[in-house]
């Protein structure tokens, strides 16, 4: 009996292994190599340069009822076919013109699904499609993603799937990552060989994934389940929410679609990173006809200051006064926008009507007369509660815009708000800045009126911690950044070497130099770029908002000239005929040669701001200079501790 089990264990693995198919299939550049591996289940392994990047990926779905994917696959067909084409985003948060050229491999099952690989010289991603026409639900979906030993990561460690997704980067080995610890995307790992940054875009009508530690190399996929109930936190909170009765399944769905793009930038160096466009490329292209009411600009911002407005001979606070202030001092700097943060509302629930100290038509019309629009803060509950009455009033008072605050979740409902709000502001021509939001997962694209998400540890932590320390904002453009814009609200004018910080809620400080703050206005990409600090403070430092104020908030084209994830970064970004530069380092002095080869010929003066000699001790200390350069120029950035050094450059 023995000898007949046996006989038909060799048989069946005989079988399998002859039924086995693969494919293998690499970037245009022949740097990246995808190998697919169809058996009993599906999986793939990536390598860059002949070095494993990713060991392993097993990917599926399991549906309630009907076939599910990656159970027994069969393959009908697959295709390889070779794109290259430009793409011009709307609104360039990085580049006006974006080369789209890879390979994809389509492989079709039986069952009436497919499986779309996509090989870019920067990255993998690959994509489900439904073609079964008939309502289901996704009971779960598999990824199970092992890289090589001695992997390590810049883990974004959450603590409950219902978060704002604000994370300090825990840099460690994998196998130290403790069982069950999960994280939110992107996160970044280091294979060594070479780094993968993993993240989702495409995200529509379906919930965020996070991946959860195994304890060793491998980590698996999990999402948040679709919500049935969800109800005031202790019945009287105004934003947070407690989720009372969830499903048993993640999405509900229908045939005939595709799910989100799975996103892999793979960098033999850092730069690449921060240079990908991935995000950007794999995402549905506009829904919209006319954009061109679509405005980016910078933003004088309240919240953040506490509206310490001083030197004046009115009382300041929420009140019409204090606004007015804003409005003249944005007027003044051709600063575009100005944004009523928290309070401007009669309460936190009722949105339609507004604080009696402020006359908000009448800040509006003021703005409006000066030519700076007004962008109102909103929290996500009152405004899902009635969105359409809501939005229409506010586009009825002339707003430009709304901040979106406190989502706090991934599942599929909150996932089709986003959208549903996107669509409706489109609609209303109003610009849409999402904070206590999950990353940027392609949205942007689709509806580029979504101008900046947060999901972000910005500034603003600030106001309660001491986690925002240059090197958290060296790791950012490499992590954070790679999923679209952050909105960091940089522009403190406080400014403090490590020793010197302290917290304070209603005048914030920051760690590093002011040089460091103002490199962030070229290296964060934010088409909404805020100006934090108190206009009245910035009066007093009209030197550096004049510096400031020069740097755009979009793009044609961007070149990394440093790069080294948490210790140091230079970038170039031109804009018309002006290319601008930002350079940031940790706590760590260093000195970085700023190469002007991609200069086209002719002279041209550079605008300097950096640290000055004493920033070390003083963080406040910096320096304008003016020089003459030309595309032979190399030039020394000397950077303090937690220090910075911008420059603009102009032709002659």
């Amino acid at each position: 009996m023995k000898y007949i089990l046996l006989l038909v264990f060799f048989c069946t693995a005989s079988f399998s292994n002859l039924s086995a198919q693969q494919y293998q299939v690499e970037s245009p550049n022949k740097t990246i190599q995808l190998l697919v591996n169809i058996e009993d289940d599906i999986s793939w392994s990536a390598n860059l340069n002949g070095q494993v990047v990713i060991e392993k990926a097993s990917v599926g779905m399991q549906f309630s009822k009907g076939v599910s994917f990656g159970i027994q696959p069969q393959v009908l067909n697959h295709k390889i076919k070779h794109n290259s084409e430009f793409i011009y985003p709307v609104i360039p948060h990085k580049d006006a013109k974006i080369l789209d050229e890879y390979t994809e491999l389509l492989v079709s099952f039986k069952g009436k699904y497919s499986l779309s690989f996509r090989v870019y010289n920067d990255g993998i991603a690959y994509q489900f499609a439904d073609k079964n026409k008939v309502e289901r639900n996704v009971v779960s979906e598999q990824l199970d993603l092992t890289f090589p030993e001695h992997t390590s990561t810049f883990f974004p460690k959450e603590e409950s799937m219902y978060s704002h997704n604000e994370r300090y980067y825990v840099n460690s080995s994998l196998k130290d990552i403790s069982k069950d610890d999960f994280c939110s995307l992107p996160v970044l790992f280091d294979a060594k060989s070479a780094k993968v940054l993993f993240t989702e875009t495409a995200l529509h009508d379906y919930p965020g994934l996070f991946l959860k530690s195994n304890g060793n190399e491998t980590l698996k996929a999990i999402f948040p389940k679709y919500v049935l109930e969800a109800v005031d936190k202790d019945g009287k909170s105004d934003r947070v929410q407690t989720i009372t009765k969830e499903a048993d399944y993640i999405a509900k769905t229908k045939g005939d679609r595709t799910f989100p793009w799975r996103v892999f930038v793979i960098a033999k160096e850092d730069r690449t990173l921060v240079e990908s466009n991935l995000t950007y490329q794999l995402a549905k292209p506009t829904a919209l006809k006319n954009t061109d009411w679509i405005k980016p600009g910078k933003v004088a911002w309240d919240w953040y200051n506490n509206n310490n407005i001083y030197g004046v001979d009115f009382k300041s606070g929420l009140n019409t006064e204090t606004y007015k202030y804003y409005i003249d001092f944005a007027a003044k700097n051709n600063i575009e926008y100005v944004i009523l943060d928290e309070g401007w509302t009669k309460s936190t629930t009722d949105i339609l009507h507004v604080n009696p100290d402020m006359d908000v038509k009448a800040l509006i019309e003021y703005g409006k007369e000066k030519s700076v629009g007004i962008i109102l803060w909103v929290l996500w509950k009152p405004l899902d509660a009635n969105l359409q009455e809501i939005l229409e009033t506010y586009k009825h008072w002339g707003a430009k815009g709304i901040k979106i605050d406190y989502m706090q979740r991934n599942d599929q409902y909150m996932v089709n708000s986003y959208e549903q709000i996107a669509k409706l502001c489109a609609e209303l021509e109003l610009l849409v800045d999402f904070h206590g939001a999950f990353k940027p997962s392609g949205l942007r694209r689709t509806y580029p009126n979504v101008v900046n998400y947060e999901g972000v540890k910005g500034s603003e932590n600030n106001k309660w911690s001491n986690e925002v320390t240059p090197e958290h904002n060296v790791t950012l453009p490499f992590i954070r950044m790679v999923a679209g814009p952050l909105d960091y609200t940089p522009g403190a004018m406080s400014n403090t070497q490590e020793i010197n910080f302290s917290i304070s809620f209603d005048r914030p400080m920051s760690q590093g130099t002011r040089a460091h703050q103002v490199a962030m206005y070229t290296i964060y990409e934010a088409p909404l770029q805020m100006l934090c600090e108190s206009p009245s403070r910035y009066y007093k430092e009209q030197e550096t908002v004049d510096f400031i104020t020069q740097i755009p908030t979009v793009w044609d084209e961007t070149k990394v000239l440093h790069a080294a994830v948490g210790n140091y970064i230079a970038i170039a970004r031109k804009k018309a005929n002006t290319w601008y530069i930002g350079a940031m380092t940790d706590w760590d002095e260093r000195t970085l040669n700023i190469d002007l080869s991609f200069l086209d010929d002719g002279d041209y003066n550079m605008q300097i701001f950096k640290d000055g000699v004493n920033a070390n001790k003083f963080a406040e200390d910096y320096k304008i200079e003016n020089l003459e350069v030309n595309k032979q120029s190399v030039i020394q950035a000397k950077l303090a501790k937690g220090g910075g050094w911008s420059a603009i450059i102009v032709k002659k």
